[in-house]
Parts: structure tokens; sequence; C-alpha cells
């Protein structure tokens, strides 16, 4: 059915040439990266030795131990009877170091390959681009990141696609939001900000007696605490800026497709759009997400110990974490989340309503930082009703859980004791 659907959206003479390109390239692009031989690797290494090398070999020529940037818009074909012989030959399709770093991307995430891009939000957009078209219907959840609410509506709708906002807390929401034309379920799991949890295997088992793709956005997990395509999904999606980057410096998105069939339709419009990484920051994706393991867990231990103490200070009404005993799916969180690691990620209420979470949000003390972003080194305190979520209707916003006062902190790497002195300093303020 999903050969089907894609081969109408195409001619047959495109969709065959598309994916011949396509797949020659790869493998071509793949060839030139596998000059270190299986032999010198012990098998089945962590996922934390993944991180760091992921496949990337040495240089041939000079031995570098790390991928080069490729700074070339363009590549010389030895002949025309040669043309992609070495995998490259204009850098809006494939770029050597941009290629690495979704390889590694596609590794990591257990996919079959990937397109890295220019933001998380361009990742989004190519998923849409690539499996809805004029007609279709998304059944979505309720409360996503604003920018997806926002494309899905702004967007998407006046060219003639329609999407159920849909709570997916209960897999059986989304069963009943199933329509003749629906292509798509599109998942978040955590949340955000809410950090509400989606039965992944739930869901992907719908999706697949339906016939419908499912994708899942999973930038607040990360692939060190679960991989969506683990649970089922035929596509994950990355905001590559966060944990991946990790440093506050990158933008970049990623879009992982399970089978040969996806990845040929999503790298086509990648290419067909031009959205495709720089290679200076696929370089530097390369080294950052190097770290994400030894980032994730200090990440994670220092949200539980702040979790812990929000929870029990009287001026805060709620904390909700994803490893707290309270929170409302702690069951689902324990099966999805590997390792006892529930991520860097939480939010708060506080006594006084809207008005005095703003004040601690205005007065809050070093080393927290009000920004936007998450997933960094840096702790980070957000009012995502003005903030990230600021494009969606306030109706829905308020609706999704999100209210004007409304705290969402990404905690970093500093000391956790740190962190909950000055948030202990800001509350009693209040």
């Amino acid at each position: 059915m999903l050969l089907r659907t894609i081969a109408s959206r195409l001619s047959s003479r495109t969709a065959a040439a598309a994916a011949s390109s396509a797949t020659s390239t790869r493998i071509a692009a793949r060839r030139s990266f596998s000059v270190n031989k299986a032999e010198n690797w012990i098998d089945d290494v962590s996922l934390d030795t993944k991180l760091v090398h992921g496949g990337v070999c040495p240089d041939e020529k000079s031995g570098a131990i790390l991928t080069p940037v490729y700074m070339s818009t363009t590549f010389v074909q030895e002949s025309v009877d040669k043309y992609l012989d070495k995998g490259y030959s204009y850098s809006r399709t494939n770029n050597p170091t941009v290629k690495m770093l979704e390889e590694k991307v596609s590794l990591i995430e257990n996919g079959y390959g990937s397109i890295c891009v220019g933001t998380g939000m361009s990742a989004t957009a190519s998923c849409f681009n690539a499996f809805m078209n004029t007609g279709d219907h998304c059944v979505i959840t309720n409360c996503s990141y604003g920018g997806t609410n926002r494309i899905a509506r702004e967007q998407f709708e006046p060219l003639g696609m329609s999407f159920s906002f849909v709570d997916f807390t209960d897999p059986q929401n989304i069963k009943d939001a199933i329509q003749p034309n629906t292509k798509l379920i599109f998942s978040e799991s955590p949340t955000n900000p809410t950090l509400t949890l989606a039965d992944l295997d739930a869901i992907s088992a719908i999706a697949k007696d339906n016939g419908i793709l499912h994708v899942c956005d999973s930038t607040f997990a990360t692939p060190y605490i679960m991989r969506p395509m683990d649970h089922g999904c035929d596509l994950t999606i990355q905001s590559l800026t966060k944990y991946y980057d990790g440093h506050n410096v990158g933008l970049g998105g990623a879009l992982i497709a399970s089978t040969p069939e996806l990845y040929d339709r999503i790298k086509l419009i990648q290419n067909m759009h031009g959205n495709i990484m720089a290679p200076m920051t696929a370089f530097n994706m390369l080294q950052s997400m190097k770290t994400m393991g030894l980032r994730v867990k200090q990440q994670s231990s220092s949200a539980m110990k702040i979790a812990t103490f929000l929870e029990s200070h009287p001026k805060v009404v709620k904390a909700v974490y994803p490893g707290l005993a309270s929170h409302p799916q702690k069951e689902l969180a324990d099966k999805l989340h590997r390792n006892g690691l529930h991520g860097g990620m939480l939010w708060f209420d506080v006594v006084g309503g809207d008005q005095a979470a703003i004040k601690l949000m205005d007065n809050v003390m070093r080393p927290w930082t009000l920004c936007e972003n998450l997933g960094a080194t840096e702790s980070i305190i957000t009012a995502c009703a003005v903030m990230t979520h600021a494009n969606m209707i306030r109706e829905d916003r308020l609706a999704a859980g999100i209210s004007d006062g409304f705290i969402r902190i990404s905690v970093g790497i500093e000391d956790p004791d740190d962190l909950i002195r000055s948030l202990d300093h800001a509350l009693n303020q209040l």
C-alpha cells in the first residue's frame, strides 16, 4: 500500500528514475566511507561507542581521524560513463561531510537512511511534503511543538490537507480519528512542553493495521533514551539543534526513514527543495554528538534532582517530569525510556499563577538563562506562551495545558545544587 501511495504521487518514469538515482548515489556514497575493515572492530559495540565512532573511518589519503569538511559546490567527474562513480556530483544533492552525518544519525536512530536539513522545522516540513498531498488527512497530537502546529494550520491546510489534533495519551482517540484519506499519524513523545507520552508500540500497530505511516518527533527523548523505530515507527524526526548539537552552536534537523522506499522518497524531497545542511555545520554536529550520552546522563540526573526539589517546594503548585512517581504516565515512561533515564526537560507551575511565574522567569539568577532552545549544556528557562508556543491559537494552547505562566526548563550540565539554589532564591521572592 505504501509503495502504491508513493507511486501515485509521481509518474512511474520519474519515480523509477528518482529511486534509481537515489539508490546508486547512496551506495556509492557509502562505499567512499567503507575503507575500514569490519574485522578491525569488536562485535556489538554500545551506543556510547557508536556515538563516538559511528562508522566514521580515518580519511583514506591523510589518515585524519575526523571526517574532513568538504566545502565544495561541485565534484569533478572522470568521464561521462563514470558519472557518479565516486558518489558525488553537486552538494545540493549529496556532500561527503553531510552524508557522513546522515549515515551516523541513521545508525544511532536504528533507521535505514536519513536526510539532514537546515532545522528541525525543515525536517517536519519535509515529512509533510513527502507523504501528504491535497486531499490527504493527518492525525496529529494536540500538543506538539508550536512550529509544528502552525505549519499544519497555516501552510498545509490552505493547500487542501486536513489535520485532526487529538489527545495521544489514549491510542483509542487516534483510532477513532482515522479517516479513509488518512495518510500520516504524527506523534511527539515526550511532547513539547507538557511532557506527555505516546504509547508508540500501540500507535504503530494501529498505523500498520490501517496502512498508514507513523512518524514520531522524539527530540525531547533523544535516541540515547528512546528510538521510535524500536517501537514500530516508520519515520523519526529530530531537531539536531537540541541534544545532537547540545552546545547552542548549530541549527539542524533530521528525518530518518526505516526502509529503502521511504528513504528514497525523503531524499528526493530534500534534493528538489535544496534543503541540505551546510558542510561546516555537519562537521560540528559530527563532533558534538559524540558526547550526547555523557550529557544526557548528567542532564537526566540533574533534572530528577531539580524536579524532586520543585515538587516539595511550598511555592510550587505542580512539577512534571517523567521520572517522578507522580507523573501520570510513569509506567509508560519506564517502558519507553531506556536505562532509567528520562531526559533534561521538565516544567512547573507556581503559587500566584501567571503573573508570579512571569516574575520568577524575569528575576531568576544565573546560571539559569531566559531564552529559547533546549537540550544544551547551559540550563535554560523558557516562557512558552510568549516564546516557543506563541504561534499557537491561545485557546488551543490553554486546552493543551500551556498556561500564560507555564515555566519550562531545560537542564544543562552545571552543578544541580547551584541550579536549585538559584530556583529556591527566585521562588522565595514570590
